[in-house]
């Protein structure tokens, strides 16, 4: 084998791992932002101090979702030093994205600041915005993951 050609394998394998590194944070977001979300509420709604800590979890899901997000343009553009080319419905996804951690981490900054004096109704509510915006994220990774 070449040195050139061994030098390219080794590129791609770190490639692949960055990607598969990214990747496992993102899933681990996803998972928490839709899996914890559901649990303050079912089968039986959680007490108030243990949906703050969930609030907590779920806000930080938001926020790795949104930075292993920007994770995956940074590997793109360091091994091929541009961003991914996405347009029409990758492009969508990708907003509609963009637009639920913006929304799911602000609900969840809200309701770390100020869940506390909220009634039982608004909590509710809030948990089913949260699980809302989870599954809509998740719908929209499918598309942006197939139409990219």
């Amino acid at each position: 084998m070449h040195q050139c050609q061994r030098r390219a394998n080794h590129i791609i394998v770190f490639e692949n791992l960055d990607y598969a590194i990214v990747q496992l944070v993102h899933n681990f977001g996803a998972a928490a932002v839709v899996g914890v979300a559901i649990f303050a509420l079912y089968p039986a709604a959680q007490p108030v101090p243990v949906q703050r800590k969930f609030a907590w979890l779920v806000g930080l899901g938001w926020a790795a979702q949104a930075l292993s997000g920007m994770g995956f343009s940074a590997v793109s553009y360091y091994f091929y030093e541009k961003l991914p080319d996405l347009h029409g419905v990758a492009f969508a996804a990708l907003l509609i994205k963009i637009m639920c951690a913006v929304g799911g981490l602000s609900i969840a900054v809200m309701y770390l600041r100020q869940g506390a004096g909220w009634t039982e109704e608004k909590r509710r509510a809030a948990w089913k915005l949260l699980i809302a915006l989870g599954v809509t994220a998740l719908t929209a990774a499918a598309f942006l993951r197939w139409f990219a």
